[in-house]
């Protein structure tokens, strides 16, 4: 713990790992929350693993191309609100299931990213990095980006905060009240789709669904009001990823795989504070 402090004040990239978890917690914790409460895990997932298309597009444009101001975290933005678009006019429009139209945007967006990695010349080593994360590589670039994505997912939630609450709740209440569900719909999959590039700069892109979930639903364990879970949530995505970041430091272990390890503890601690809070109610009722 003191190594991690003393050479958080002289190393540049500790000081960049450390922001972007705290800004990823902040999304983490508010969009998480819509998340969970409208099961939609799988199309986040889906959002993430076509984020891989983007980085290896902008990675070949950059290399082989020569555009070099195009950076794989571009790259992600773009593919990954192209992914929400698509999902949701097909959800809207489309009369395909949607477990069929999620399977199809994640292997596409996978498979196209997979091929312009492996025609990028020596690019192939940042596939991992894509895969499991690795939040000491962000670079200032990355964060300033990211600093961006962070004000505007909380300028959007904040405005369209009763609106993205009615239609979580109950769509059909919504469409009758005179909201137009579909369309903030696709705008809350574009809210999501921001917040998954936060992500899989923390943990990656095969990670990111766990701590845009976890947090969440063990918030979910403690509180039943929607504001008072997103703060919750925030706050244990910001113990998980800031105690991933120390705990993984000095035994040079995965950040992202120890973020989503203490994430899943606290998910178990909560739901099982959650039993033992509920055990009295029971035997009273007795």
């Amino acid at each position: 713990m003191l190594q991690f402090l003393n050479d958080l004040q002289q190393y540049s990239f500790l000081q960049y790992a450390l922001l972007t978890g705290i800004m990823a917690s902040v999304a983490c914790g508010i969009v998480g929350s819509y998340v969970t409460v409208r099961r939609m895990t799988y199309i986040a997932g889906a959002i993430a693993h076509c984020t891989l298309g983007g980085m290896g597009v902008a990675g070949y444009l950059n290399k082989e191309q020569g555009l070099t101001f195009l950076t794989p975290l571009m790259g992600a933005v773009f593919a990954s609100l192209v992914a929400a678009l698509v999902i949701s006019w097909m959800l809207n429009r489309s009369s395909m299931r949607q477990d069929t139209v999620l399977s199809a945007v994640w292997s596409i967006g996978m498979a196209i990213g997979i091929i312009f990695i492996s025609k990028t010349g020596g690019y192939n080593e940042d596939l991992m990095s894509y895969l499991f994360g690795d939040i000491l590589m962000v670079s200032s670039t990355d964060l300033l980006l990211i600093t961006l994505l962070d004000f505007v997912l909380l300028i959007a939630v904040l405005l369209l905060y009763n609106r993205l609450v009615a239609i979580s709740f109950d769509e059909e209440f919504a469409r009758i009240s005179g909201i137009h569900v579909e369309m903030y719909n696709t705008l809350f999959l574009c809210l999501v789709a921001l917040t998954v590039v936060l992500l899989v700069q923390v943990v990656g892109i095969i990670l990111v669904v766990a701590l845009l979930a976890l947090p969440a639903a063990a918030a979910g364990q403690l509180t039943t009001r929607l504001p008072a879970m997103m703060f919750t949530a925030t706050l244990l995505c910001l113990i998980s990823t800031t105690g991933g970041l120390v705990i993984s430091y000095i035994p040079d272990l995965p950040a992202g795989a120890t973020i989503i390890l203490i994430a899943g503890i606290l998910y178990f601690v909560c739901s099982f504070y959650d039993k033992i809070k509920q055990k009295p109610d029971a035997e009273q009722l007795r």
